[in-house]
């Protein structure tokens, strides 16, 4: 079946066939990792749904929204390629009205870690989502892991708001030397990759100590390593259910997530752990 392109409300609801749907939400810049929630949504779900919506509500004023890329007519051919049956591709007019005021707040878990450094991000976040959701009225969603903190607010908004929607959670796609792949990768010159590279690095090394305070400093002694070059807004070893740091005395899942720019890119990554294994 060709890939329908449904541009507003009207399309999209003349486009949903019988079946369970699965929602894909992506700011578009299709990628790898883009791909392989495309899949796993595919295996599923009897008809996949794609959005490309650069979400303007969740970029502050100093953030990159006008220099966020845009690939439309690549991402068709990734969505296509991949058996996407739908994509959901409306105009920022369509999604909010200029008279808006009601959103959805992140609450507590929106204010720390990635939230403490972009205020409102997470808010504009979950706002876009439970629109998509109310929109596109999929049975399950896929996010990817790399956005751990996204996909915990949404995992949390779901049963918050007793939405009938299930939620995976698909895991990090890299590059074949480690860096996680982001669609703001484009923009890393060869010397901004190879520091960028320390993201990664120290995320498998704080992996291989099990203790926090040793996790931490494991961590933290790569990133330093790197330089000025590297300008880290955080290192942080959280409760993946709540994001708040964790003690030396917490044992079970945790995520530890880092956060850096590499000249005018700035790049997130994570890795979940298990502490204190009995």
């Amino acid at each position: 079946m060709d890939l329908i392109v449904a541009r507003n409300r009207e399309d999209l609801v003349k486009a949903r066939r019988a079946g369970t749907v699965a929602l894909v939400p992506t700011m578009g810049a299709l990628h790898e990792g883009h791909r392989s929630l495309i899949r796993q949504a595919r295996v599923r779900a009897d008809q996949v749904v794609v959005s490309i919506f650069v979400n303007p509500l969740q970029f502050g004023p100093s953030e990159d929204f006008s220099r966020y890329p845009r690939t439309f007519d690549a991402d068709l051919d990734v969505c296509r390629a991949e058996g996407a049956g739908v994509v959901f591709h409306p105009a920022a007019e369509d999604m909010y009205a200029p008279d808006r005021q009601v959103a959805v707040s992140a609450g507590a878990m929106g204010g720390v870690v990635e939230g403490a450094f972009r205020p409102g991000h997470f808010d504009g976040v979950l706002t876009v989502v439970l629109k998509l959701f109310n929109l596109v009225q999929p049975d399950l969603a896929v996010f990817g892991q790399k956005d751990a903190q996204q996909l915990a607010l949404i995992r949390r908004m779901v049963a918050d708001l007793d939405l009938p929607i299930a939620i995976l959670g698909a895991p990090t796609v890299r590059e074949p030397d480690g860096l996680a792949l982001s669609s703001r990768n484009r923009y890393l010159s060869d010397d901004d990759r190879r520091v960028a590279l320390a993201l990664s690095r120290a995320l498998r090394a704080g992996a291989a100590r099990l203790a926090p305070a040793e996790i931490r400093a494991a961590a933290r002694e790569v990133l330093d390593e790197a330089g000025p070059a590297l300008d880290v807004d955080y290192l942080a070893l959280v409760d993946p259910a709540t994001f708040t740091e964790v003690n030396e005395t917490y044992a079970g899942p945790a995520v530890l997530a880092v956060a850096a720019r590499v000249g005018a890119t700035r790049l997130i990554d994570n890795v979940t752990l298990t502490l204190n294994p009995a």
